[in-house]
């Protein structure tokens, strides 16, 4: 069966899409006084495990059924190997190159369709008339600011100043700046787990109550609690601390965040 993108079937004005936008602008003004964590929320890898095998599976498989393919055998004849790699890439690991590339094409254009399901063609725009404010801040927003995905689940981006956009992205260099940092970024960028997740370890590991989103986010978050004291050479104690300082992490009983 084809695939067919999802879009919304309750169109919406430009009037209630701006209504729409600033009382989303306003749900976050009011969560990030007390969680500034909300405002990058990353999804556990773990749970989308089985979807990924089952994508990378599949990649190989049709891969190896188009490299006998005359219009994929074509394009690789017309592309030849140098003489020294002949022989050491099989068609069907180039095609799977050549998968890859066109998958990785097809989800930025699906990923930018998903800004469009609430609001158009013109969303990116409308974001920005709707808000006119840092929502972290209070600061006028001028030329120097940032749409930025809290959560990567349909709903739309909200307008940021660069410096907060880019403290929340972990770009700041006085966060950085000091070596238990510098580690713990470069982890949790390698492992895409979020700092909730390591404090919701460190905490496991040392006997405290811990808030589960799921039982199935636990064993990951002890492994990346574990493997952050391994590459810090610091203990779990000291890490929260860490966590604690530069207000990383925070939990809310209750809510599963």
């Amino acid at each position: 069966m084809a695939y067919k993108r999802p879009t919304n079937e309750q169109k919406l004005s430009k009037s209630e899409k701006l209504d729409l936008l600033k009382d989303y602008a306003e749900h976050y003004r009011h969560l990030v006084a007390t969680d500034k964590a909300a405002l990058n929320r990353k999804v556990p890898r773990e749970l989308f495990r089985d979807l990924l095998d089952h994508l990378g599976e599949t990649l190989l498989s049709e891969s190896a059924k188009l490299a006998v393919d005359t219009g994929l055998r074509k394009f690789l004849k017309d592309n030849p190997l140098p003489r020294s790699m002949k022989g050491r890439l099989p068609d069907e690991f180039r095609v799977f190159c050549l998968a890859l590339n066109s998958l990785k094409q097809w989800v930025a254009a699906e990923q930018a369709a998903t800004d469009r399901y609430l609001l158009g063609g013109n969303a990116r725009e409308l974001c920005r008339e709707a808000v006119k404010t840092c929502l972290v801040t209070g600061i006028a927003l001028g030329e120097h600011s940032e749409l930025h995905h809290p959560v990567r689940d349909g709903r739309p981006p909200i307008l940021l100043s660069k410096k907060v956009h880019d403290g929340i992205e972990g770009q700041v260099a006085t966060v950085r700046d000091d070596p238990i940092g510098r580690a713990l970024y470069k982890l949790r960028s390698e492992r895409n787990h979020s700092w909730a997740q390591l404090r919701r370890g460190c905490l496991d590991l040392l006997g405290k109550p811990v808030p589960w989103p799921s039982k199935a986010s636990a064993a990951g978050a002890r492994a990346f609690a574990k493997k952050s004291a391994s590459v810090t050479g610091r203990g779990y104690e000291q890490i929260l601390e860490w966590l604690d300082s530069n207000h990383l992490g925070q939990l809310r009983i209750g809510n599963g965040i």
